[in-house]
Order: C-alpha cells, then sequence, then structure tokens
C-alpha cells in the first residue's frame, strides 16, 4: 500500500462535527469558527482523501456513501479520544486517597509529605489508616502501603523499604546513670517495651529473637507492657518508659531528630516489609503514578542504612 501523509487533525474534527450536524454553520457555532473555516477543512480532507464526502446543495449538505462511513467511525474515535482526554484530567486533579498503617503514616509519611505537595501543590493526598486487605473498586482507594510478607493476590504490589528490627530509647535512659546501655545484657536493667506485630508471624522479630541474635544471655525478654501497635510502643519509649523494638523506616526519623537513640549495632533481619500495593488494571492515572514514583525516590533516600 502506497504510504500516505497523516489527515489533519483539524480538518477531520471539522467533518465529523459537520457530518454529525449536516450543517456547516451549526457545527462551526459549535467549533468556535466561521461556516466558511468548516468548508474550507472538509474541502482539504476531500483533496486529502481523493474522494467527495458532501453533497453539496442550497444551504443544505448530505453525507455521500463514503463520508457516512468516515463520520461513523471518526464519531466513535473522537467519542474514545474525549473519553480519555477527561479521565486524564480528571486523574490530575483529584484527589489521592491513600490507604496505610497508623504508625507508618504517622512516622514515615507524614514527615516528607510536605515534599510531594511542594513538587505537586494542585494534588491533595488524603491518608486514610488501617492494616486490612484492601478492596480498591469497593474502598475507593487509589494505592496502599503495607506491612506484610508480600504475595498480595489480584494486585500490583512492590517492596517498597526493609524492615530491621533493634532497640530504641530515649537519649536519657540510654545514658541512664546506674544502668547505662553499654551492651546488650544490660537490657536486663530496664523494661521492654512489647507489641502485636510479630504476634503469630513466623519471621518477624521479637524480644526473643533480638536477644538471641545479639549474643545475651542475662536478659528475661517476656516480661514488660505489650502495645497493640507498633507506634504506641515506640511513643512509650520517646517518654523514657522503657526500651522498644523499633522497625527502621519508623525510627528513622526519631533517631534523626534526636527524641530516639539506637544503643545496639545489631539488628534482626524482617521477613515482612512494607509494600506498595497497586490495582493491577492498567489504569491512566498521571496523579497516581506521580504519588508513587515520589514514595519510591523518598524510600530510596532512606533505605535505613544509616538508623
Amino acid at each position: 500500500m502506497k504510504p500516505r501523509h497523516p489527515a489533519p487533525l483539524n480538518a477531520l474534527r471539522a467533518f465529523e462535527t459537520a457530518a454529525r450536524c449536516l450543517s456547516f454553520q451549526t457545527a462551526a457555532a459549535r467549533l468556535f469558527v466561521t461556516p466558511a473555516a468548516v468548508s474550507q477543512q472538509v474541502k482539504r480532507l476531500e483533496a486529502h482523501l481523493g474522494v467527495r464526502l458532501f453533497h453539496r446543495g442550497h444551504r443544505t449538505v448530505e453525507l455521500t456513501a463514503e463520508g457516512e462511513a468516515l463520520a461513523t467511525t471518526l464519531g466513535e474515535l473522537f467519542a474514545q479520544l474525549d473519553l480519555a482526554l477527561d479521565r486524564a484530567t480528571a486523574a490530575a486533579h483529584a484527589d489521592l486517597r491513600v490507604s496505610t498503617m497508623e504508625s507508618f503514616a504517622a512516622k514515615w509519611l507524614a514527615p516528607r509529605l510536605y515534599r510531594f505537595h511542594h513538587d505537586f501543590p494542585e494534588l491533595r493526598v488524603r491518608i486514610e489508616t488501617g492494616d486490612g486487605h484492601v478492596d480498591f473498586a469497593r474502598d475507593g482507594v487509589d494505592v496502599a502501603i503495607r506491612y506484610g510478607p508480600g504475595g498480595y493476590p489480584g494486585v500490583d504490589a512492590e517492596r517498597l523499604l526493609e524492615a530491621p528490627a533493634f532497640p530504641v530509647c530515649a537519649p536519657a535512659l540510654a545514658e541512664h546513670a546506674s544502668h547505662p546501655l553499654a551492651e546488650p545484657d544490660d537490657l536486663r536493667h530496664h523494661t521492654l517495651l512489647h507489641d502485636d506485630s510479630a504476634a503469630d508471624r513466623p519471621g518477624v522479630p521479637d524480644w526473643p529473637a533480638w536477644l538471641a541474635g545479639s549474643g545475651a544471655t542475662r536478659v528475661n525478654p517476656l516480661p514488660g507492657p505489650v502495645f497493640a501497635s507498633i507506634y504506641l510502643a515506640q511513643e512509650a519509649a520517646i517518654a523514657g518508659h522503657g526500651v522498644a523494638l523499633g522497625l527502621a523506616p519508623l525510627v528513622e526519623e526519631d533517631l534523626q531528630r534526636g527524641r530516639l537513640r539506637r544503643p545496639f549495632d545489631h539488628r534482626a533481619d524482617n521477613a515482612y516489609a512494607f509494600w506498595l500495593v497497586r490495582p493491577r488494571e492498567a489504569v491512566v492515572h498521571p496523579a497516581l503514578d506521580a504519588f508513587c514514583a515520589w514514595l519510591r525516590r523518598e524510600a530510596a533516600g532512606a533505605s535505613g542504612d544509616d538508623c
């Protein structure tokens, strides 16, 4: 087939509108041009195609067979194009609904979110907390961040942050006059703060696992208060009530600001990680793509190696 130069888009749009209205004057009003401009664009398209698209009468126009076939196809194509543009525009200006666990929202996401707002001031991010299974269609959530082993069915999930665990405490407690934390066995003089994050989760470190890995032999890992979330245990540690087992991403900000101290180098590997979870369907969503790209950049700069 002989190659043909692409048809002029303005001429195609003018013809499709005129064919739908069967009037150059009405088409001109809808396109905000003059009837003469519409007529000129249609003639340009006829010359390009080498066929007549309209039978022209006195103040009337009628489609030819070729014109009718082309108008039907163009009507469908322009409708699809308009729909795609509407979706892209709506996605670029809509609120983003992000679901994540409370501790991650408070300790990792919230302290960084101002940087996303600085780069994308027209986008508004709505943070919702939860750690259950997300039904994106039912819940109206755009993206979720979950702490778990991965392998989530029916969605696209990518590992965002590793979550090694290590003890953290208030600076005053680490430098306690009578019982400073110089080695892991010194923990026997302090309250261990527990949370439920490791309960019934194989491979998620708890105090017995961390103490065994550190070589401590003189610490009873069981006594101490138990909190329903990592966030609460960490807040108790900041208040100086004991030593918590923190996850690297969740304590990074508090370590940098001096609210927490990491007294020991040993860290326990974690079978769980923080995952970025999105719907599997390929939907055009520029705002969501921008947010996920920003999350990846933030995660790359917060690997936890310096915690």
